[in-house]
């Protein structure tokens, strides 16, 4: 089963451990970054179940990671935690999306039951079983129709919807499939011929995501 993996945003390098040491063994993923900068360019590229935000940070107030979720339509409930007991902080970070506020210090097992309590929330709008892309029997369903794919394509796609949501690099791609795929433009060539028969636009997909420089990433 797939862990919950949490964003923890939080500059305090004791706290941090301390905290991240703590949701670890509560059977969460826990990635660490200590300024705002970090934290959003990871938001681009990782899928988090939930984030945990302190407010005073070196380079920038976390509010800006509230406004780059907003500013992007990226729905992760967000529980601020911060030092300021005052209203009008509370006020902001609900004004700007959080979903809980939690002051300083931290009880772990209190900010644990916050934690399950939004993910659970999260996890009504779901809909269980309605998957895009399935798996059967060595072949590939995608909106319940079998795909046509050739053994190479088969691979690739498989490869990342394994790694949904998640941006696989082509250094790793490349090393996945080991002699099937020697370089960078038959990787591509494969790439495309996959959109086509997802019917994805290549000019602006919906599933099948280049991230320039960097790799692919499959939505659904």
């Amino acid at each position: 089963m797939r862990k919950n993996t949490i964003l923890l945003v939080e500059d305090d390098i004791e706290s941090a451990h301390y905290l991240k040491m703590y949701l670890e063994d509560s059977s969460f993923k826990v990635d660490t970054f200590d300024t705002v900068t970090n934290a959003i360019s990871n938001i681009k590229f990782n899928k988090y179940d939930l984030i945990l935000l302190d407010v005073n940070l070196a380079d920038f107030e976390g509010f800006e990671v509230l406004k780059f979720l907003n500013s992007h339509n990226i729905q992760i409930p967000t529980i601020v935690i911060s030092a300021y007991s005052s209203k009008d902080y509370k006020l902001l970070s609900f004004r700007l999306g959080a979903c809980d506020y939690v002051c300083k210090p931290i009880d772990p097992e209190e900010l644990e039951a916050r934690i399950w309590v939004h993910l659970k929330k999260q996890s009504l709008f779901e809909l269980p079983d309605e998957k895009l892309f399935k798996i059967e029997d060595n072949s590939i369903y995608f909106k319940h129709n079998f795909l046509k794919l050739t053994k190479i394509e088969f691979d690739i796609l498989s490869h990342l919807i394994k790694n949904k949501t998640q941006t696989v690099s082509r250094d790793e791609m490349l090393e996945y499939l080991s002699s099937n795929s020697k370089n960078d433009r038959s990787l591509d060539y494969h790439i495309r011929n996959i959109r086509k028969k997802l019917g994805d636009d290549g000019s602006n997909p919906a599933y099948l995501h280049t991230e320039y420089g960097v790799g692919y990433r499959l939505n659904g």
